[in-house]
């Protein structure tokens, strides 16, 4: 993934870039809202641990990342929070939690159905029964043809970047190609392949694994329009 991703290359500057976009609140308030007094929880796709280092502040939280750099990375910058390198596919952390959450787009890196079966196998193996699975991915494709070009700040000063969008419609797949010139002329280019699930496919998978559907919706309080969305699903069995 490293090879995709300038973020995964370099998960500071993935921190610096990234550092507002509010997912952690928007988890916590769905959460509270249909587990009220939820106390421990697992993040499936934790990255440099900026969610969970949020989220630890309310819960007693585990991170799980499949890249090894940026859980080297989280542990250092991030020192304390309980974070391992694992398949989130194949994972197994023998314990049961009230709140299992996988949030910036990771689920949408699963491309193949079998794959994204085993992920929710996976919320299945640590939900305790009536706890809560918040799941953020996109569930309806990018499909501007045009690029689009912006100027983002970083810690090495404003970065150029220009992305335009792919939607292949057999696979599901939107391919999202960025260029990057950073402000020491260096150039990087990322192409990222996102699965799309669509709604009804989320409440198939979910509703398989053993989980009811109770809300999906674009932020708390908001309503459900796209590109990415949150779906909470209440476990059961």
């Amino acid at each position: 993934m490293e090879g995709t991703n300038v973020f995964y290359r370099r998960p500071e500057l993935y921190d610096a870039v990234q550092a507002d976009t509010g997912s952690a609140e928007t988890c916590r308030a769905l959460i509270e809202r249909h587990l009220s007094g939820a106390s421990t929880l697992v993040d499936f796709g934790c990255g440099t641990g900026r969610d969970v280092e949020i989220l630890a502040r309310h819960y007693d939280c585990i991170g799980v990342d499949l890249q090894p750099g940026m859980v080297e990375y989280a542990r250092r910058v991030r020192p304390g929070l309980d974070l391992r390198v694992g398949d989130m596919r194949t994972v197994r952390l023998r314990k049961r939690v009230d709140a299992v959450t996988c949030l910036g787009n990771s689920l949408a890196y699963v491309h193949d159905n079998p794959g994204i079966g085993r992920v929710f196998s996976t919320f299945a193996a640590h939900a305790r029964a009536g706890g809560i699975l918040v799941v953020c991915s996109p569930v309806w494709p990018i499909t501007r043809t045009g690029p689009t070009r912006s100027t983002v700040d970083t810690p090495e000063g404003p970065a150029s970047v220009t992305i335009r969008y792919e939607w292949d419609l057999r696979t599901q797949i939107n391919t999202m190609h960025r260029q990057w010139v950073l402000a020491s002329g260096e150039q990087a280019r990322d192409v990222i392949r996102r699965r799309v699930l669509f709604p009804r496919e989320l409440e198939h998978y979910a509703t398989a694994a053993g989980f009811d559907i109770v809300e999906m919706v674009d932020g708390p309080g908001a309503g459900f329009a796209g590109p990415v969305a949150y779906t909470v699903a209440r476990y059961t069995r």
